[in-house]
């Protein structure tokens, strides 16, 4: 189907599963550069949650085509995100690629990906995978370790913000954590799992595994010790990685230096420049406490994206 000027619903297919989303195409002259956005973990819909309505606008105005869709298993895609792997999500955001590279309106050499959080991970396995390069990918918030990794420096900040948890309480539900990552890799049951869990959580504290269930728990143990350096070291296009640098979900400081280690590495492709950008007071998704984008964040991604393209 071709899409001209204007915003419309679109569908699109990763083998079975129907994948639902909003192509939005700016009212300007000749063929237009375009993004593929990619939401955060969990059930993420193509806006993911508010977030992406503000950036697609600011992208709309500077002349750059969007679309963004609903995770396999969410709003009106099919599938199910917590029977996937990153693999087939990563495969998911490749048929967006190229169902917007197909568009009459767009400049298929000028189409890259840009994914928040774990959709930083997807993009990051889609561009190292595809045949056919993308010309760019921007990540906000996307940690440069594995989940398993992340997920502890989150645990450990929620924990501190709770108030009256003391810190011996706080470093037994660390170590109840890494027990459960490495029953994980160990292909640990549900049951065993939820064992560990009544055994050790200290009485009286935020029971974070009370949302757990047997299909998220398989799904955690797929996903926990992916690394994302090696699909950076194999990407063959421009990166920009964005952080908030108050962002208590995410180490940004130890993420910048993994992305920059995989970027200094000897046998990456010229085209892979790395550039990174931390705001200041932003957190976990570029907002400043006032609930407004970090100054300069939005201009800096569009920008950055017409420089490459």
């Amino acid at each position: 189907m071709g899409v001209g000027t204007g915003t419309c619903e679109v569908t699109f297919h990763h083998g079975d599963v129907r994948l639902a989303g909003t192509l939005s195409v700016p009212d300007h002259p000749g063929r237009r550069p375009g993004v593929v956005m990619i939401g955060g973990s969990g059930p993420a819909d193509r806006h993911n949650d508010v977030l992406f309505p503000p950036i697609r606008q600011h992208l709309l105005e500077a002349g750059i085509a969007v679309l963004s869709y609903d995770k396999r298993g969410v709003g009106a895609s099919s599938g199910d995100w917590i029977a996937s792997s990153l693999d087939d999500l990563a495969a998911d955001a490749d048929a967006a690629v190229r169902f917007l590279r197909a568009q009459p309106a767009i400049e298929g050499r000028a189409v890259g990906i840009v994914g928040h959080s774990e959709g930083g991970w997807v993009g990051l396995r889609a561009a190292a995978a595809l045949v056919t390069d993308v010309a760019f990918v921007v990540t906000s918030g996307c940690p440069g370790m594995s989940p398993a990794v992340q997920d502890r420096y989150a645990l450990a900040n929620l924990l501190r913000q709770v108030g009256q948890v003391v810190e011996a309480d706080i470093d037994r539900v660390l170590a109840l954590h890494d027990r459960l990552v490495a029953a994980g890799r160990r292909g640990a049951s549900f049951a065993e799992a939820t064992r560990i869990v009544r055994t050790e959580m200290p009485a009286g504290l935020p029971a974070y595994w009370h949302d757990v269930d047997e299909r998220l728990w398989e799904f955690m143990k797929r996903k926990q010790d992916h690394d994302p350096v090696p699909d950076q070291v194999r990407l063959r296009c421009p990166h920009l990685a964005t952080f908030g640098g108050a962002d208590q979900i995410v180490p940004v400081a130890e993420s910048v230096h993994l992305f920059g280690g995989a970027a200094c590495r000897t046998d990456r492709d010229p085209r892979a420049t790395l550039t990174v950008q931390v705001f200041p007071a932003a957190d976990h998704r570029l907002l400043r406490p006032d609930g407004t984008f970090a100054h300069g964040y939005l201009d800096t991604l569009a920008g950055w994206i017409l420089a490459r393209i």
